[in-house]
């Protein structure tokens, strides 16, 4: 039985993609590269396996977050809208998945890519140079809309794959895809859009300013950037502020040992970290923050404010940071 390798996040595309090739009696190993700004996720973590699971498909998950941060910071090929630089990270994980191939003696790889559904790595143009890049020219194949490029070897005359039983799907809309779903019945699949922060505008604002004041940022670093908000108030100095609850003990969790963590005495209020140089000026801009956060709002405020082991030891009363000073310090 022929094997070949898929890229598989658990979302809409991949899932019917791996259908098809089942159901074609191709043996599938499917791989998931996990990066910090996945939002095909259930509760924080991404869940391909339960689908993997499903069809009975054995799934190998290759975790590349500090890797991957490097090639984000410097993309060969550059970003897209806002800092998601998808050529290069295409490239990166097929290059990946190409030494896997060869170690498990895979004839090709499957994707769920669709022709034209994103703008910067799925054209003709893009798909070419993406193959060329991964040194895996005619390895690729794309069952969603394999009809609509030219024939990979996998589907040539003594080819594995019945190019007949592939389709023609194009474009940005999943109408098609879901009503595919519904026919060959692919369900529970982890979200039908799939999704990536780096194309988020606010969340790439905040990579942006975390590459601008940091040089070695680690996957640490980004995932508090998924929590609370955000401001900067010198390139060596960040607030963060939690808008909830459940935010306020995610940002206890993460803060690190030298982390200032303020807190309204007298008043319901968020949690807030203050990063970087504790200068007396910073700590009553941080004050001022978090008294504008909490339930005082328009009015002064005592602040706490400790290490994250220590005690509340000390103390500053401060009034709300007016909103235009807001503005201009938010990320």
């Amino acid at each position: 039985m022929t094997q070949a390798l898929l890229l598989f996040s658990g979302g809409l595309d991949s899932s019917l993609a791996l259908k098809l090739m089942v159901d074609q009696g191709i043996k599938l190993v499917a791989l998931n590269f996990i990066t910090p700004f996945c939002t095909c996720n259930r509760k924080g973590r991404c869940e391909s396996q339960h689908v993997a699971e499903k069809f009975g498909i054995p799934l190998r998950v290759f975790n590349i977050g500090n890797e991957y941060l490097e090639l984000i910071r410097k993309p060969r090929f550059g970003y897209g809208s806002h800092m998601n630089p998808c050529l290069d990270c295409r490239i990166f994980m097929l290059k990946k998945a190409k030494a896997y191939m060869e170690e498990v003696g895979a004839e090709f790889i499957v994707t769920g890519e669709v022709l034209g559904q994103r703008p910067m790595s799925q054209h003709k143009q893009a798909l070419k140079l993406i193959e060329k890049e991964a040194g895996l020219e005619g390895k690729i194949l794309r069952p969603l809309s394999a009809k609509l490029l030219k024939p990979t070897e996998a589907e040539q005359d003594d080819g594995p794959v019945e190019r007949e039983q592939l389709l023609d799907i194009r474009g940005r809309s999943r109408k098609p895809q879901i009503a595919l779903a519904e026919k060959l019945g692919v369900e529970d699949y982890v979200c039908p859009a799939g999704g990536c922060l780096l194309t988020d505008p606010q969340f790439a604002k905040r990579i942006k300013d975390l590459f601008q004041h940091t040089d070695n940022v680690t996957v640490r670093d980004v995932e508090i950037l998924k929590v609370g908000r955000h401001f900067r108030l010198s390139p060596e100095t960040k607030v963060i502020i939690g808008r909830d609850d459940q935010e306020n003990q995610r940002l206890l969790r993460m803060a690190r040992e030298d982390d200032l963590c303020l807190r309204v005495t007298d008043f319901p209020g968020p949690i807030t970290l203050l990063r970087g140089e504790q200068t007396p000026e910073n700590v009553g801009k941080a004050a001022r923050l978090v008294v504008r956060y909490s339930d005082a709002r328009t009015s002064w405020a005592k602040v706490a404010y400790r290490k994250r082991t220590a005690a509340y030891d000390y103390t500053v009363v401060a009034s709300p940071m007016p909103e235009e000073t807001i503005r201009e310090v938010r990320i």
